[in-house]
């Protein structure tokens, strides 16, 4: 009998082993971590293109993991097109075209599942629902700081809100325990955007209209730097 019991104790123990290492997060550079919930945060860039101008997004999303397969959080995105020469646009004092620029945000909840969270590279599927804001924006490196009579309250053109659907796809590389690097491609649908020229002094053959009502629908690529316990 106690044979049998040091044996049913011995299987025991190297089940209970193989289980512990079965769930253990595999990362590429070493360590492991035991199955529990956790948390992360990231800092992220990503390219767009907005009104067909090249544009910039800078980022930040944080969540609570649950479990190592879902998570459920916060996110949002600044973002900045490249300036270019308005020809709509005269400047009040010099009298040429002004370099404008599409700029603003977004954010809002945050759901991410996680597919083989626990293997060294691995997919997971982010989606922000959320809100944001637009503006359509004077670039004030080229104005005339120095004349005293130069408007400084004419900064943009018009602004509008707008609801904000992104769904995406990142391949994750687990660095350490507590680093990821995450490849990302996600498909941005907001609702109808609607700016205005208010300035225009120049005649403009279709009405005053800035853009088109889905400037900012459109891929977004990135990459995110995740710090965490996963």
């Amino acid at each position: 009998m106690k044979r049998l019991i040091s044996a049913f104790l011995f299987l025991a123990t190297i089940v209970g082993v193989s289980a512990q290492e079965n769930n253990d997060v595999k990362t590429l550079f070493g360590g492991n971590k035991d199955q529990s919930n956790g948390g992360y945060g990231a800092i992220m860039v990503g390219y767009s293109q907005i009104w067909d101008k090249d544009a910039i997004l800078i980022g930040a999303r944080g969540g609570w993991i649950i479990n190592h397969n879902f998570a459920l959080g916060m996110g949002g995105y600044g973002f900045m097109t490249d300036p270019q020469t308005d020809p709509y646009i005269q400047d009040a004092i010099t009298g040429q075209n002004t370099k404008y620029q599409i700029t603003g945000g977004y954010g809002g909840l945050l759901f991410e599942p996680i597919v083989g969270a626990k293997m060294p590279v691995h997919l997971s599927f982010p989606i922000l629902i959320g809100a944001g804001g637009i503006a359509y924006t004077k670039h004030w490196e080229n104005t005339d700081w120095d004349n005293p009579d130069y408007d400084y309250q004419n900064t943009y053109e018009d602004s509008d809100a707008f609801f904000v659907l992104e769904p995406g796809v990142e391949l994750e590389f687990n660095m350490l325990k507590f680093f990821r690097i995450a490849l990302s491609a996600s498909y941005r649908y907001t609702s109808n955007i609607n700016l205005s020229y208010k300035d225009m002094r120049d005649p403009k053959p279709d009405p005053n209209i800035i853009g088109t009502q889905d400037m900012l629908r459109g891929m977004n690529y990135g990459i995110a730097l995740k710090f965490g316990k996963f």
